[in-house]
């Protein structure tokens, strides 16, 4: 039986990570105005890092009468007394939830309260106008969540339509104990119509139905039937194709919007992204999709809901709650790629010789960029927390006299004269690549390459080094470049270093990066090309973390984390489901948003390179020690980069934290 208040039509609510605490039963205590994304049940605990609102201070009348029906009830025996004291936020949309708060007095026999939740914003409100706690004694209000031994339980009652039933659960940080949970729920199938199962928060809560004999729905479970996910909000007008693959269709224009079977590993500039694969939030193209602002979606299904329209004119919007599609007539002229003008860093060429990460600081991002750079400033704040592994930077100067001796300026700028090159997608690529061909396989410099394997051998023992990019056009406020560039793993071999640095400069040069580049106005002629040669490291796990809560910026005492079992290529590739966790420093507690998908894993080869083993034992990935080391570390990184929230790329080997890049993040959400 569902609540009368749902709606009819079939909506679905099936969310993942952006919707967690908003979708799946974290309503409880969240003002009327609250977002889809931030509907959640705040508590005094985390309320402690500001202000209250006038909602949370105020004691409100006890005039029944006034407030349209009973402040509590103790028990709800049918459908319509629960649907009189529940709170629906976003009715109509996929993250409708009715819900009802509930107070366990232990003092008091026990005692239930369903309470009238539309009239209290917190637990708190009612417990103090009923005297159940001291007005104002902000320390025996957070026993109520921490105390084993506590008078009162909070919790909250809601209508899950895709189990369907009802669940109950508690704030992500409760410090629930097996007999608590035991006693609520008695008490819930002693004065409530219906079964209601209890549904787990965070990992502790799992960890403590299981020690008290219950069932729990977990969030994971939810999520898994996740039937759409918005990973960049926003509105755009194109003509909608499905594409079975990227790299398949050379012909991708800026001004599509595409309908993919799964997350591409790279991608040119597009109008929308819709995937009917779920993915890693932090992927490169996601990152991407967000810098450009436009419209990314997960839809289930999306190709076979969507066939109707392929080839046709059409609009876009994703909002935080669902995403709608119409036609429209196709403009007379194609509406021109979105183009921001962006000033690039200017580039010091005057420093010509290797650097070191050791030593380095934020400022010579001027001659190494911002990637090399931020490592640098880092490897000596982070001991003993983290490490950041040994390298050294090759910097822009060398680059810029390499290609200046190939003349290749003159070469693109010769191409971007022809209009078939200016007008054509296909015949870039083409030309591109052929460019690149010609950068790599150049004459090296004898006395550079000689110095760089002179380097490679005195600083870092010989041992594994990946090649990396760390341009001038990537890591920046409002445009990270995530992706575009190359990446060259596990060069362990003196004679493949040269080539691989080369293989690094001619990415600039990347059909992805140029297109980028295009698209937001950057000039060619401005980007500059370091290398960052680094130890390789063997990991037992890697992956991304963001130093807020992706889907709420106020939450900034949120850490998300996307991780795998080896390398991390697969992290950032987002081509099959990472496992995605989230921690509060003000709560401690860590929600699994999803464990997993990946049933190989990457490790370095010992001949050079990578390859992909099957992955044994247990899937999971992170345990909540590393969780919360991870976070601490991310704090760290955000503190000494300025206070911004970043982007981290990060490796665990054994017991031991590696950070691997740091770059602002990019919300381009609109």
């Amino acid at each position: 039986m569902t609540p009368s208040s749902a709606p009819r039509r079939p909506v679905s609510r099936r969310l993942s990570g952006l919707a967690v605490l908003a979708a799946l039963g974290l309503l409880a205590a969240a003002g009327p105005a609250a977002q889809a994304q931030t509907a959640r049940k705040p508590s005094p605990y985390e309320n402690m890092a500001r202000p209250l609102r006038p909602d949370e201070l105020v004691v409100q009348p006890t005039d029944d009468a006034k407030r349209g029906g009973p402040a509590f009830l103790n028990q709800i025996a049918n459908q319509a007394e629960f649907q009189q004291l529940a709170r629906v936020y976003n009715p109509g949309t996929p993250l409708e939830i009715p819900h009802v708060l509930f107070v366990i007095d232990r003092q008091q026999g026990d005692r239930i309260y369903y309470l009238n939740t539309p009239r209290y914003s917190l637990h708190e409100n009612f417990a103090r106008e009923r005297r159940l706690l001291p007005a104002g004694d902000k320390a025996t209000l957070i026993a109520q969540y921490k105390d084993p031994q506590r008078r009162l339980l909070f919790g909250t009652l809601s209508w899950q339509r895709d189990l369907p039933g009802y669940t109950y659960e508690f704030w992500e940080g409760d410090r629930l104990t097996p007999e608590l949970l035991k006693l609520t729920a008695q008490k819930l199938q002693a004065s409530f119509y219906e079964p209601a199962r209890f549904k787990a928060n965070s990992t502790l809560h799992e960890q403590v139905a299981q020690t008290a004999g219950l069932d729990a729905v977990t969030q994971e479970s939810l999520l898994r039937e996740q039937t759409f996910l918005p990973l960049n909000t926003g509105a755009a007008q194109g003509r909608l194709r499905i594409v079975k693959s990227v790299d398949d269709t050379p012909d991708i224009a800026p001004t599509d919007i595409l309908v993919l079977d799964e997350v591409p590993v790279a991608l040119p500039p597009v109008a929308g992204l819709v995937t009917q694969r779920p993915s890693t939030l932090l992927s490169h193209v996601n990152l991407l999709a967000k810098g450009w602002r436009i419209p990314n979606a997960y839809v289930r299904d999306a190709v076979a809901a969507l066939r109707e329209h392929d080839g046709q004119w059409v609009e876009l919007v994703v909002t935080s709650s669902g995403y709608q599609l119409r036609r429209i007539a196709k403009p007379e002229t194609a509406p021109p790629p979105k183009t921001a003008a962006r000033q690039l860093p200017k580039p010091d060429l005057s420093v010509k010789t290797i650097k070191p990460l050791s030593g380095m600081v934020t400022r010579d991002s001027r001659h190494c960029g911002v990637k090399a750079a931020n490592l640098g400033a880092l490897k000596s704040a982070l001991p003993p927390a983290a490490t950041v592994p040994d390298g050294f930077c090759i910097p822009f100067a060398q680059y810029a006299a390499f290609m200046a001796q190939l003349h290749v300026a003159e070469r693109v700028a010769a191409l971007e004269q022809r209009p078939d090159f200016a007008g054509d997608a296909n015949v870039r690529r083409a030309e591109l690549a052929a460019l690149r061909q010609d950068i790599v396989q150049a004459q090296p410099d004898a006395a550079l390459a000689a110095a760089w394997r002179e380097r490679w051998q005195k600083q870092l023992q010989g041992r594994g080094v990946f090649v990396r990019s760390s341009s001038n056009s990537e890591d920046l406020p409002g445009f990270s470049g995530a992706g575009l560039y190359t990446t060259v793993p596990n060069v362990t071999q003196a004679d493949a270093l040269a080539q691989a640095v080369q293989t690094v400069w001619a990415s600039v040069y990347n059909f992805e990066a140029y297109e980028a580049r295009r698209a937001a106005g950057i000039g060619n002629d401005a980007v500059v090309m370091a290398v960052l040669v680094q130890q390789a490291a063997p990991s037992d796990s890697s992956g991304v973390m963001i130093t807020r809560d992706p889907f709420d910026a106020s939450r900034r005492y949120v850490t998300y984390i996307s991780a795998k079992r080896g390398l991390g290529i697969k992290v950032v590739e987002g081509k099959r489901q990472a496992e995605q966790v989230m921690y509060s420093s003000w709560s401690k507690a860590v929600q699994v948003l999803t464990r997993s998908a990946e049933d190989t894993q990457l490790v370095p080869d010992a001949a050079g390179g990578v390859r992909e083993v099957p992955i044994e034992g247990a899937r999971q990935v992170l345990n909540d020690e590393l969780v919360a080391r991870l976070a601490a570390v991310g704090s760290q990184v955000k503190q000494r980069l300025g206070g911004t929230d970043q982007d981290i790329e990060w490796a665990a080997v054994g017991d031991k934290i590696l950070i691997l890049q740091a770059r602002p993040y990019v919300d381009g959400s609109r």
